[in-house]
């Protein structure tokens, strides 16, 4: 895995990162015991990033993650976690300075730190990114201690390009795969004129793109990939990337035919996103040691030639983009 700065912040994280999310829930039954051997097993290979949040299990997540680092007492990595999605009713009104930092001291209790890395807002409505106290309250939080830096968390392209109009955001997280590439186009130039960081999340399209899931696959009904489908619970392009399940399994078949030899399809799109220079960070997640230990071998794969990114744009364009490249 290559090392590189997070943006402006005085982090150095490995291109492949640990997403939480899986080990805290909404992924069908993974145990505790599980979810600590996946973030052991990512940490032994290397990785220096852990992205969180505070609703991943009601914050089972946080503090798999505080028990696991505090075990283990090595080099701490890079732990990011999110707030806002605890609101109820999620509405910008509950943005507050009182609400955030009610947030963010309960995370900083989850994680066991006296100071979060960085809190990102947890893909909050759009009216947010216009209301800059907002980000006025981030910043007294920040000269507080509570927190190293801010980022935004967002479902869409725009929402991305408002954000970052801000001086004080240093990150923010998209969506960005085979299926989204939408990211790819003035978004990732701007992040990079500002030196944004950029994580990128949703990388294997909830699993779309490890080639392992068929017509037949049986999700549990605690399973976002069950109960989402029609964005039910939350935005929908958080369930396959958005993309229509009947859809998304023939553009998998044909993504496969572009998989090299003696390499995994999930390898390939995690590589697929490494190729571009303004991913900071990809945060695929796992369910156990093993499927950890390959996401962290996927950034070993050869660079991906320019007439296989075509073809995967071709795909793109053909087959996902009238589903998903406006409206995301």
């Amino acid at each position: 895995m290559n090392h590189h700065a997070f943006g402006r912040m005085p982090f150095t994280v490995t291109n492949v990162g640990f997403g939480a999310w899986q080990i805290g829930g909404s992924w069908g039954d993974i145990s505790e015991a599980d979810g600590r051997a996946a973030l052991n097993a990512a940490l032994d290979a290397g990785m220096t990033f852990i992205d969180t949040a505070d609703v991943y299990g009601d914050g089972r997540s946080e503090k798999i993650i505080a028990d696991v680092l505090k075990t283990r007492g090595d080099e701490r990595p890079m732990v990011a976690t999110k707030a806002g999605r605890r609101l109820n009713p999620h509405v910008s009104e509950g943005y507050t300075k009182a609400n955030l930092e009610g947030f963010i001291d309960r995370s900083l209790t989850n994680l066991a730190v006296d100071s979060l890395d960085l809190v990102q807002l947890h893909c909050p409505p759009r009216d947010v990114l216009y209301q800059p106290e907002v980000f006025e309250g981030l910043n007294v939080l920040q000269k507080a201690g509570k927190i190293k830096g801010y980022g935004v968390s967002v479902e869409k392209v725009e929402d991305g390009l408002k954000a970052i109009e801000y001086p004080g955001v240093v990150s923010i997280q998209i969506i960005y795969n085979i299926f989204r590439q939408r990211p790819d186009h003035l978004f990732f130039q701007e992040a990079r004129r500002r030196n944004v960081a950029i994580i990128a999340r949703v990388p294997l399209a909830s699993g779309l793109l490890s080639g392992k899931i068929t017509r037949d696959t049986h999700f549990a009904s605690d399973d976002h990939r069950n109960f989402n489908r029609n964005g039910e619970a939350f935005d929908v392009g958080e369930t396959f990337a958005g993309v229509p399940f009947e859809v998304g399994l023939q553009a998998v078949e044909e993504v496969r035919k572009l998989v090299p030899e003696g390499a995994t399809m999930a390898a390939f799109a995690l590589r697929w996103i490494l190729m571009s220079d303004a991913v900071t960070v990809v945060i695929p997640g796992a369910r156990n040691a093993e499927q950890a230990r390959a996401n962290a071998a996927a950034a070993d794969l050869a660079p991906l030639s320019a007439d296989v990114m075509a073809a995967t744009r071709e795909i793109y364009e053909r087959l996902i983009a009238p589903h998903v490249h406006q409206r995301w």
